[in-house]
């Protein structure tokens, strides 16, 4: 194996040997707590355009399956590991971890001290970091990144048809157990695109809709705040993940970036109107501002234990709720899945019943 480099743009330099894609990559570095699920990690589209860096030591020992992929294409740059399992022991494992990064072009980096790695971008904050063979002292840091929902929402719409409820899913970069916990609860879906306008999600006569998850910042789609709002207006709503920040913004809140993102498996959210605590599976660099919130509008339900971020709220007029985290991921294991099956429900006992005036 060749020696390798992770240069972040703070000058520190981290080293180890190279696996996955051969080539150079640049991407925000970033961490995820989670002690299983690396599989649906490097799938998972809300990555796009980052450098992961696994806190769990050992990646790789279960394998890779043929089912738990999040996406087609990963579009992550780059991943940053401790030690390297090549034996994986599974019997549903059908590659290795690091022939999975090759086949999928995305370039790794193991053998790295990752908890020092972690402790930097704690006190640093989120930095960006340069993948290569050398020993890059210089990379362009200015280099400005696409927009990274443009590059994973589906570019056509689909259809997956069921006898329950018709959602309209907004793919932002929706991950696979969104459509598949959907589908459990026997909802026909309609994928579409991330710039879909309230006319064409009209069009569809949807009883629902949801917004999905996806990266980057969410201010970078201000031009499509007003269609959102419309849409919820319209049509009981559900925002998950950045679909929640969306949500805020399109009611005038404000977002703001974290030092270094909600990333993992085990993060514990309080449910203000039981006081019952969750554990929720999350992925998200920036967070709605509490200040920004019009009590009026919005009403706080979830709030983070560890920084009391703000984790969801509901509409006080609408049928609009939102939530930070993943409630189709199962961290509890299932502490949070009553959302999506609420969420369901709800428009199982609305039927066709139009509440907006259109």
């Amino acid at each position: 194996m060749q020696n390798g480099y992770l240069t972040l743009e703070t000058g520190e330099v981290f080293e180890g040997v190279l696996i996955g894609a051969e080539k150079d990559s640049l991407g925000e570095v970033v961490f995820n707590t989670s002690m299983t699920g690396y599989q649906e990690i490097i799938t998972d589209p809300s990555y796009a355009g980052q450098i992961i860096t696994f806190c769990y030591p050992i990646i790789g020992s279960y394998g890779i399956n043929v089912m738990d992929d999040e996406s087609i294409t990963p579009a992550l740059s780059g991943v940053v590991i401790g030690d390297l399992c090549e034996t994986p022991s599974h019997y549903q494992s059908v590659n290795k971890f690091s022939e999975k990064l090759k086949q999928a072009g995305v370039p790794g980096i193991a053998g790295v001290d990752t908890r020092l790695l972690v402790k930097t971008i704690r006190s640093r904050g989120t930095v960006k970091g340069y993948l290569s063979r050398t020993k890059e002292t210089e990379f362009d840091k200015t280099e400005k990144a696409p927009l990274w929902v443009e590059k994973v929402s589906t570019k056509k719409t689909q259809f997956f048809k069921n006898r329950g409820p018709h959602v309209a899913l907004i793919d932002y970069g929706f991950k696979k157990s969104i459509l598949n916990a959907l589908l459990a609860e026997n909802c026909a879906v309609t994928i579409v695109p991330y710039n879909t306008p309230y006319e064409k999600i009209k069009a569809l006569n949807p009883d629902g809709v949801l917004l999905s998850n996806g990266p980057g910042d969410p201010m970078e789609l201000k031009k499509w705040f007003p269609d959102i709002k419309k849409i919820t207006q319209a049509y009981p709503t559900l925002g998950i993940c950045l679909g929640h920040q969306l949500i805020a913004l399109a009611y005038g809140a404000k977002t703001e970036k974290l030092a270094y993102g909600h990333r993992g498996g085990n993060h514990p959210v309080k449910e203000l109107t039981t006081g019952k605590v969750k554990i929720t599976a999350q992925n998200h660099g920036y967070v709605v501002v509490d200040e920004s919130i019009n009590e009026n509008i919005f009403h706080v339900t979830y709030r983070n234990v560890n920084d009391k971020s703000i984790e969801g709220l509901t509409h006080q007029t609408y049928p609009i709720q939102t939530v930070q985290f993943h409630p189709e991921a199962h961290p509890g294991p299932s502490d949070t899945e009553y959302i999506l099956k609420d969420f369901v429900n709800q428009l199982a006992s609305l039927g066709e019943t139009v509440y907006a005036a259109k």
